[in-house]
């Protein structure tokens, strides 16, 4: 078996050229699509309980049983919900076609996918490996509040060439959350300490020189042997108020640091100068800037 604790090489997945749009969309069965479901179900067994009482032996002699259950099925207190219900469908997944992985379209309540890309490994540079499909989400409303008097203004191509609107954007008390979904069944938890330890620490020392091995440590400490992530497993990596990094690991909160350089570093992995998906970069980019241009 491959270990990917062995020496790789970065490659860059191949550029979708329809970004986000690119993925298909699920609709899952809503709850209340069920419930109606079931209360369907319900009326036609009491419909059954009907007939079969009435092909009785007795046909005049009706069961009490049956006509209370009537009473109460077509009675207004019990269709007045049942008209209320909603059969609209929630906001739809978007799927990364290669992998499967399907990405809600909003987390949070308000934090909306930007976009979606791969994180991929090259062993020896002989061979790629999908390690997880991530999806990138921001606060809607913070975006806008936070950047929108400064930047709200600008065309959307114009905020892609600004370098100062994605250095207020990166390093902004803005909510966030990275979504990664592992699609390598083989990765252990041990590898992706490895992993960070590597690539979050060589952005510490971009962002924040040398003496950041106890930041780093605390971060990947976090990831412990009891964790397992098969195919499927989620990784939520989450920059909350106040420059806060949390994370969980399949809903479960593995811990929280507040480190505005933690919180950079991360981003920086996703959406930075050197990120581990291009396209989906500029996927991202393209939708951020587009939140700020609803008053044009």
């Amino acid at each position: 078996m491959v270990s990917l604790r062995f020496p790789f090489l970065f490659s860059q997945p191949k550029k979708h050229p329809n970004g986000i749009s690119r993925a298909i969309t699920s609709r899952p069965f809503s709850a209340t699509t069920t419930t109606v479901a079931c209360a369907v179900a319900a009326g036609a067994a009491a419909f059954a309980g009907i007939a079969a009482t009435r092909n009785s032996k007795n046909p005049k002699q009706d069961n009490p049983f049956i006509q209370n259950a009537l009473s109460l099925l077509f009675s207004n207190h019990l269709l007045a919900p049942w008209a209320s219900l909603s059969l609209a469908d929630p906001s739809p997944s978007i799927v990364e076609t290669k992998t499967g992985a399907a990405f809600p379209s909003v987390v949070f309540e308000s934090r909306r996918l930007l976009g979606i890309g791969l994180r991929k490994k090259s062993i020896l540079g002989l061979k790629n490996i999908d390690v997880y499909a991530f999806g990138v989400y921001a606060d809607v409303d913070e975006v806008r509040k936070i950047l929108g008097e400064k930047y709200g203004k600008l065309s959307v191509s114009e905020l892609k060439e600004s370098k100062e609107f994605k250095e207020d954007f990166m390093g902004g008390d803005i909510g966030m959350t990275v979504r990664l979904q592992i699609v390598y069944s083989k990765l252990s938890i041990r590898s992706v300490r490895s992993a960070f330890e590597e690539s979050v620490g060589s952005r510490l020392q971009i962002f924040g020189g040398t003496n950041n091995k106890e930041l780093l440590q605390r971060f990947t400490s976090q990831f412990k042997d009891e964790y397992k992530i098969p195919r499927g497993s989620v990784i939520e990596l989450s920059r909350e108020r106040g420059h806060v990094l949390r994370t969980t690991i399949d809903g479960k909160e593995a811990g929280s640091i507040q480190s505005k350089l933690l919180c950079r570093s991360i981003l920086d992995l996703y959406i930075g100068a050197d990120p581990f998906d291009k396209g989906a970069k500029e996927d991202i980019e393209s939708k951020l800037a587009s939140l700020l241009q609803v008053d044009h």
